[in-house]
């Protein structure tokens, strides 16, 4: 199991568009309550940042964003933990999608050849370039929303490998290729193998969006993995698509609920650990 590095999916502007979307903020009223010029606000959404660092900490307190979080954004050293103790192989599959990376995942034993996959990428050729050799079984398919860059993969991945479960939100939207795929409720709790896998409604980047707590019962105290779909990301958050209110419940249910060694396997971006998260992550709550 090789994880690769991979860029983070969100900049500062990134951060502050949403933030503003979630804060019910035009710019010029995010100006006026920090204090600092709109055109400068401006281009830091474009990615043309000369934002000072008195001026970030005045805008992460008008935005109720973390403050340490935002200034490693902004100096482009945002800090990601090394990643250890998953009683499992994780195999990240990387998918270009535009100009950005989409992520799909295959968690598996270790000694085996048949895994778990969460989510298919953008497109069957993306993920068939990115699938581990080792891999030549899926015992389940888990889908955490019906998005293009999550599902693409999907109708032809099927074709190949034949029948599979697929599990989706409760709600979810018609999924490529799949006729009656099983909808996986709130706390439902799965078993493959030494494997459970414990459903979480999050809804908020989309109405039907779930995420998946993945563990082994038998090592209670080792490090669990939490694919959180574009719920949370390393340094940032999914966009509030469906409703940024039911969004931030989903996130704070996170941190109240995992512990903070939980492994996070985000939708796009890098690893990281719910720790990290609740440490730097702008979006984390206060």
């Amino acid at each position: 199991m090789v994880i690769e590095f991979a860029p983070l999916e969100d900049e500062l502007g990134d951060v502050l568009d949403k933030a503003m979307l979630r804060a019910e903020l035009s710019g010029d009223a995010l100006a006026g309550r920090a204090g600092v010029a709109p055109e400068k606000i401006r281009d830091a959404i474009d990615y043309r940042n000369e934002l000072s660092a008195d001026e970030i900490r005045r805008l992460a307190a008008s935005l109720s964003l973390n403050e340490a979080g935002l200034l490693s954004l902004a100096q482009n050293r945002y800090p990601l933990p090394a990643i250890a103790g998953l009683p499992l192989c994780l195999y990240p599959l990387r998918n270009p999608h535009g100009i950005g990376v989409a992520n799909a995942y295959i968690v598996a034993d270790c000694s085996s050849h048949a895994g778990i996959l969460f989510d298919t990428g953008a497109s069957h050729a993306a993920l068939r370039r990115v699938w581990p050799k080792r891999i030549q079984k899926l015992d389940a398919i888990f889908i955490t929303h019906a998005q293009t860059e999550h599902v693409g993969g999907l109708a032809a991945l099927l074709d190949e490998l034949g029948p599979v479960p697929v599990f989706c939100p409760e709600d979810s939207p018609p999924l490529p290729g799949v006729d009656n795929p099983v909808a996986a409720g709130e706390a439902a709790r799965l078993r493959f193998g030494k494997f459970e896998v414990r459903v979480l409604k999050t809804p908020g980047h989309a109405e039907a969006h779930n995420c998946y707590h993945i563990t082994v019962p038998k090592l209670p105290h080792s490090a669990g993995l939490l694919v959180s779909g574009d719920l949370l990301f390393a340094g940032s958050a999914g966009r509030g698509f469906f409703c940024c209110h039911r969004m931030e419940e989903s996130l704070r249910r996170l941190f109240d609920e995992l512990p903070d060694n939980t492994v996070i396997a985000p939708g796009h971006g890098p690893l990281t650990t719910l720790e990290n998260e609740r440490r730097f992550n702008p979006f984390a709550p206060r």
